[in-house]
């Protein structure tokens, strides 16, 4: 499995509670906040739900 890292840029203020709680399964809370992730179909997943919130690099 490839690890993935994800940065929250912009924020949650005006989302829906699902999002929100999709940004707190990532661990990112803060803006500019970045987590270290394993790519599995799960977090594929939510990253899809919130792609226009966060910044995704490969590692």
């Amino acid at each position: 499995m490839s690890k993935i890292k994800v940065t929250k840029i912009r924020s949650t203020i005006g989302q829906s509670v699902r999002v929100e709680r999709n940004m707190e399964a990532l661990g990112l809370n803060k803006i500019n906040s970045s987590n270290e992730l394993t790519s599995t179909p799960q977090i594929e997943g939510i990253i899809r739900k919130v792609k226009h919130l966060i910044k995704i690099e490969n590692i």
